[in-house]
């Protein structure tokens, strides 16, 4: 099972690990040429602060994100799964992990980029500042650049997904056959509505599950019955789609 989860716009800054390294990410060398592409984009639209601030939907106050682009190829590296910060991978909580949840974990979880296309737990990134909504000055829209090598690489996955990325990351490519989860909030007369605020925690303590949980679900029926036994209100109407029901707060 691979739980394939939605970056944050926020990064942990430092990290111990060698320069980024290209070749030693996941799905290299199928993604190497657009994601070397991109680098080199951001680095050098580093220059250029206010375009940089233009094309990437940030104020004066975010230009420290712009220097960490400048420094993409120079900067230390640190786990995926420890990079990415908010409310959803707060929900899923890495450090708590022992040593072999933790390894569980890694080869469970992986994160939609629209730097890197995908990359798995502990892949060794650097911080970085690009969503998938952005538009580098002289390139196409990341999903023409992203969808013909990122697909490809995605439907050969020999493992059962559950896609619980946002939607402008899946539409850089999507997942066939992949399972997604949509999260509504119902109140007490029975009324509901789609969480938005608390959506992303409600997915990050799902990941969480799903990356220490022993079991092997390998469909749907047998993910939403996981699912169900951990206390949780799924329901299914068919096809690869779930829904989490939370009380209305």
């Amino acid at each position: 099972m691979l739980v394939l989860l939605p970056p944050s716009e926020t990064k942990a800054p430092g990290g111990d690990g060698a320069p980024l390294d290209l070749a030693a990410l996941t799905a290299a060398p199928a993604l190497t040429g657009v994601r070397t592409e991109l680098a080199e984009a951001l680095v050098k639209l580093a220059d250029d602060v206010p375009a940089a601030r233009q094309a990437l939907g940030l104020s004066a106050k975010q230009d420290t994100e712009i220097a960490r682009n400048a420094e993409l190829w120079t900067s230390a590296t640190r786990p995926a799964v420890e990079r990415y910060t908010g409310v959803l991978y707060d929900a899923l909580d890495i450090a708590s992990m022992g040593r072999a949840q933790r390894a569980r974990a890694g080869r469970r979880l992986a994160v939609g980029s629209a730097l890197f296309g995908l990359v798995r737990a502990e892949d060794p990134i650097p911080a970085y500042r690009l969503s998938a909504g952005s538009a580098l000055p002289g390139l196409p829209t990341l999903r023409a650049l992203w969808k013909p090598v990122l697909s490809p690489v995605l439907v050969g996955l020999d493992e059962f997904v559950v896609d619980l990325r946002s939607g402008s990351y899946a539409a850089l490519a999507p997942v066939p056959g992949a399972v997604t989860l949509d999260v509504l909030s119902e109140r007490p007369d029975g009324s509901r509505s789609v969480v938005s605020h608390f959506n992303k925690a409600h997915k990050g303590r799902v990941a969480r599950l799903l990356a220490l949980t022993t079991a092997e679900p390998a469909d749907v029926v047998r993910l939403r019955s996981l699912l169900r036994r951990a206390g949780l209100h799924v329901e299914h109407d068919g096809g690869t789609a779930l829904t989490l029901v939370v009380p209305a707060p």
